[in-house]
């Protein structure tokens, strides 16, 4: 049940801005690697075989129209749990499509929604700063719980997942959705955080970070990071766990020493073999001993 003294903790942290509701300018997922991406490292790209599962794009109905997001399950009848599988800054591009499949390869629901589609298409800019000031900016995380919200709720429509049993994991910007979202919604049993940034700058639209509302998690949660990353600082990660587990909740952070931001992501210079395949075996074992199994 959610604690509701929580929830309005959270809110109270979130200035009534009404974002903006202008319709979807992304109206379908792009196929293939972001532009911003390029040059990808072919040579150690994974890539997940879509064979005996149901896989493609779906639309997740929103307050004010369809949102395109990929989903991943196996085929077949039965239910299987989900993971809400939360997008790098280049969006829902074929990096975290595999994801949703690998996923789904180990017997879950996987489903990755377009997070920035009323925003704009992260694939079609060639530069991550681009990215960064025409799209990223001017995402509200106000926006991000409503349509991770409204995702959840879709899946709860879906015969093959069981939406009583789901979780969420996000990578890079997702990472910090992750932390976010669950503070947020008392829907999800786990949480896992890839290199998601903790602290930084607030806006009007950006109103709290994760350390400020790490008290106030409502699912237990892991965090994978890398101690070479330059921009995120292993200090403040520990402090939001610090914060967390002085109130009582369940963190565990794994700081993967000489790993850089992005070792998950196997198609740039940045991935690490061996931490990211750890990484992996955590999360699978995080959601199996919290109830997302």
């Amino acid at each position: 049940m959610t604690d509701q003294s929580d929830q309005f903790h959270f809110d109270s942290l979130v200035p009534p801005v009404r974002f903006d509701r202008r319709g979807f300018m992304v109206t379908s997922l792009s196929a293939g690697f972001a532009l911003a991406a390029q040059p990808v490292t072919a040579q150690q790209v994974i890539t997940t075989s879509a064979e005996g599962l149901v896989a493609g794009e779906v639309k997740i109905p929103t307050g004010d129209g369809s949102m395109p997001a990929y989903r991943a399950c196996p085929q077949g009848s039965g239910r299987h749990p989900v993971v809400l599988v939360v997008q790098e800054i280049f969006g829902v591009h074929e990096h975290i499509q595999d994801l949703c499949r690998r996923l789904a390869k180990l017997n879950y629901f996987a489903v990755a929604p377009a997070l920035y589609a009323r925003q704009g298409d992260p694939s079609k800019y060639s530069s991550i700063p681009e990215i960064l000031s025409q799209v990223v900016s001017k995402v509200p995380d106000e926006q991000v719980m409503s349509d991770l919200d409204a995702t959840l709720a879709w899946t709860r429509g879906e015969q093959a997942a069981a939406a009583d049993r789901a979780g969420i994991t996000g990578f890079c910007w997702g990472g910090r959705i992750t932390w976010l979202y669950a503070a947020h919604s008392g829907q999800v049993k786990a949480a896992v955080a890839w290199y998601g940034p903790v602290a930084g700058d607030k806006t009007a639209l950006k109103p709290a970070n994760p350390i400020d509302v790490a008290a106030k998690l409502k699912a237990p949660l892991l965090g994978l990071y890398g101690g070479a990353d330059t921009g995120i600082q292993v200090e403040d990660v520990n402090r939001a766990r610090d914060e967390a587990r002085a109130a009582g909740k369940t963190v565990e952070i794994v700081v993967y020493p000489d790993a850089p931001h992005g070792f998950n992501a196997d198609y740039r210079p940045s991935y690490r073999k061996e931490a990211a395949e750890d990484g992996w075996k955590r999360m699978q074992a995080w959601f199996k001993s919290h109830g997302v199994a």
